[in-house]
């Protein structure tokens, strides 16, 4: 299963590739949205995790680009530090699966992962 990550905090970003490279995942990162959406485009993927500010292009615009353009009902998850009730939400309108606030449990990240992967099958 392959996982497009795009976060800009470096540490977080391998740290959290590492935890999902060791339970089976292939992880390709991305510390830039502009680069995550051209793999997206090219190379696809079974999952995005996007942390929603980020340079170049957001996570609410990956996930806007994936349902509207791509018309994909690829799972994401958005990752953000804001912990503002409208965030969450409009990100469930534009159509994130999940949305998780940072600082993010590895063990609970792992478990909405699973979950959305398996509804797809």
């Amino acid at each position: 299963m392959r996982i497009i990550l795009a976060e800009d905090n470096d540490i977080l970003r391998k740290s959290l590739s590492f935890f999902l490279e060791s339970k089976g995942f292939t992880v390709d990162q991305f510390s830039d949205g502009k680069d995550a959406l051209e793999a997206i485009k090219n190379n696809g993927c079974d999952l995005i995790l996007t942390d929603i500010n980020m340079p170049g292009i957001s996570g609410m615009e990956i996930t806007q680009y994936v349902r509207q353009t791509l018309n994909s009902d690829i799972p994401v998850i958005i990752l953000t530090s804001s912990g503002v009730e409208q965030t969450e939400l409009d990100s469930f309108d534009i159509g994130a699966n999940e949305f998780i606030a940072k600082p993010i449990s590895p063990a609970v990240l792992l478990v909405r992962i699973n979950k959305l992967l398996k509804t797809r099958v």
